[in-house]
């Protein structure tokens, strides 16, 4: 039986979140300096969703942090020779944790919405514009330099969709503090800081289900495993394909397995060599391990998992 496998280039070129480090870096820096000014205006002008947005810029912070720290312990070199596969799943536990943040404070916003029903705060209108504005411009600054990597990395993702939700929460405290001056109603502002709470929570649910679609080893969204065993069963001297396995080791970065039965007299190196280039090219997977087996081979057909 022939054995093999492509190992890809050095982690870091094949690693997508890696790539984008510096820029989660300098969204981390403008979320983290604009938490402290949104709370303390938040405090000052008695506004909830002004509160409410700090809070989901503090989880911002929390998550653009570990997001940022996660890439660099996926490009972390293993010492122990225990980690086979490397560290590269701390990028997705990392977006597991935004997506437990983004829940936590949408639940809490939610409670707090409610509790202030029928009350009648002194909410300063003025002050919420002004933050709100400041805050959207951050917001966009954080959204371009994150938007590439979003559609490359999930870890990326988590913190793209931290800051669009924030994004959300800036315009939402503008609408407020506009609807408060132009009515006097400071209801608006329970209204506005329970919508965005809603958002937030509608795009942690989204992203939660990407996060466990990939910790539960499910094939690549993008890769239908009929699909890609019938193509491995079109290469030249394969007769059958059995035991195939695909999944995501880390955004950018999936991995396949496979057992080929090789037809009676063809040349397993060549069937090896053929298989392995399909999926490299036609789906990207530069690292998958393949065992061609004789036709007169039994018993790995039997596998169920």
């Amino acid at each position: 039986m022939g054995t093999g496998h492509s190992h890809g280039p050095p982690p870091v070129a094949g690693h997508a979140g890696g790539r984008y480090r510096n820029r989660l870096a300098g969204a981390f820096a403008l979320t983290a300096t604009f938490f402290l000014v949104e709370l303390l205006a938040g405090i000052v002008s008695g506004s909830l969703a002004l509160i409410s947005d700090a809070g989901h810029m503090a989880a911002d912070v929390v998550a653009l942090g570990a997001a940022l720290v996660a890439t660099r312990i996926a490009t972390r070199p293993d010492t122990t020779g225990r980690r086979t596969y490397g560290s590269y799943r701390a990028e997705v536990f990392a977006s597991g944790l935004t997506v437990l943040i983004m829940l936590g404070v949408g639940a809490y916003v939610l409670l707090e919405a409610v509790s202030r029903l029928g009350e009648s705060p002194e909410v300063t209108s003025g002050t919420m514009l002004v933050v709100g504005l400041i805050g959207l411009v951050i917001n966009i600054i954080s959204m371009l330099l994150l938007r590439g990597g979003s559609t490359e990395s999930l870890n990326v993702k988590g913190a793209y969709f931290e800051v669009v939700a924030d994004a959300a929460g800036s315009v939402g405290v503008m609408i407020a503090g506009v609807l408060i001056l132009t009515t006097g109603q400071p209801v608006w502002d329970v209204v506005v800081a329970a919508l965005i709470a809603i958002f937030v929570i509608v795009r942690a649910l989204s992203l939660g289900r990407q996060v466990l679609g990939v910790l539960g080893q499910h094939a690549p969204a993008d890769m239908d495993p009929e699909a890609v065993s019938s193509i491995l069963g079109d290469v030249p001297g394969v007769a059958e394909v059995h035991d195939l396995h695909l999944w995501t080791l880390t955004s950018g970065m999936n991995v396949a397995t496979a057992h080929l039965v090789a037809a009676p007299g063809a040349d397993q190196h060549t069937v090896l060599d053929a298989a392995r280039d399909v999926l490299r090219d036609r789906y990207g997977i530069e690292h998958a391990t393949l065992q061609v087996e004789p036709a007169d081979h039994g018993g790995c057909s039997d596998l169920t998992w």
